[in-house]
């Protein structure tokens, strides 16, 4: 599978979110109750839309939403949890193990998947299954994993302005990729950029809590799967109070980081403070300082908008080191030790 093929899920992800809003959820009236949280699991590509879900209805939502990374479950989980198993290929071994254990908890159970093991047992124990498209690598299906939740969610009554939020994110998507796509060039491919700027250094993302938290995650994971190289990530204001102090040795090796900065319309106002005086603490002691600006009005057109940069950016730095971005052979030789 070529960059090409990864330039194109990149592309088309605004027609992931138009193809979420044409599902139908004729399985909701058996899911209608009194929930007290809402449990996403899944790893990877297919956890990030539980990260994204937990951040918005943290202001739209009116339950609580955990999100699962594990074989095992939390042990609040019962009857009264609204459960998503999420695994894109349908057979990851955490996600099913905990969808075993939430069946049995009595949990109300929907899947999001595009098929395997976990589409089969769904169908056998009687559970809704939202089937996504096939034939996607997970990291590049981010519209598919967390539209649907979000969806239907809106339709329950638990969270509220959805579609008008996933409308915008279309509308700022389809305007951004005519700019980061591969044939602008510098300056004006913001992207492009970035990934010239972080070569040949190691990337730290930074985002702010309750804004663009999950946006760094992404990034972060972004660069590792796409671009193979490593890349971190952490919070504000939380950074401030740990990593803020690291600063001082090993003096041979600060020059070689590099610092993303996130940026939110609606970042607190002591956060941006924050970031000011970090800034100026940390500029002299690495190699560079990025910042990206969030696009568009609603919390998921900013998101999303954040994200879309990252991965663009991500596979633009695979190709300045000469890595085909799709394949993940690391993992996959992973998971093949882990089946013996």
């Amino acid at each position: 599978m070529t960059v090409e093929k990864m330039m194109g899920y990149l592309y088309n992800l605004p027609q992931q979110f138009e193809k979420s809003m044409d599902m139908e959820f004729s399985f909701i009236n058996g899911y209608q109750k009194k929930y007290r949280n809402i449990l996403v699991s899944g790893m990877g590509g297919s956890a990030i839309g539980g990260d994204i879900l937990k951040t918005y209805s943290l202001k739209n939502g009116s339950l609580p939403v955990i999100v699962n990374r594990d074989y095992n479950i939390p042990g609040f989980i019962d009857e009264n949890t609204l459960f998503f198993a999420v695994s894109y290929s349908g057979n990851t071994e955490e996600t099913l193990s905990a969808y075993r254990q939430a069946k049995d908890k009595g949990a109300a159970i929907v899947c999001i998947t595009s098929g395997g093991k976990l589409a089969e047992l769904a169908s056998q124990d009687g559970y809704a299954v939202m089937k996504i498209p096939g034939g996607f690598v997970p990291r590049a299906a981010t519209g598919y994993l967390f539209a649907p939740m979000a969806l239907l969610l809106e339709q329950m009554g638990i969270l509220k302005g959805v579609k008008e939020e996933i409308q915008e994110t279309v509308q700022v998507l389809k305007k951004m990729r005519a700019k980061l796509n591969p044939d602008v060039d510098q300056p004006a491919n913001q992207a492009k950029s970035i990934a010239k700027e972080i070569k040949n250094s190691i990337p730290v993302v930074w985002g702010a809590v309750g804004t663009s938290e999950t946006a760094a995650m992404r990034w972060k994971g972004q660069i590792n799967e796409n671009a193979k190289s490593p890349a971190y990530y952490n919070v504000f204001p939380e950074l401030n109070h740990n990593e803020i102090v690291g600063f001082e040795v090993p003096q041979e090796m600060l020059p070689g980081l590099v610092y993303i900065i996130l940026r939110d319309t609606n970042d607190n106002d002591r956060i941006n403070k924050r970031i000011k005086v970090t800034k100026d603490i940390i500029k002299d002691k690495i190699n560079t300082i990025i910042e990206v600006n969030s696009q568009g009005e609603s919390f998921l057109a900013r998101f999303y908008s954040l994200t879309y940069i990252g991965d663009y950016a991500s596979v633009y730095l695979a190709m300045e080191y000469g890595i085909n971005p799709t394949p993940v052979h690391t993992i996959d030789h992973l998971k093949a030790e882990l089946a013996k």
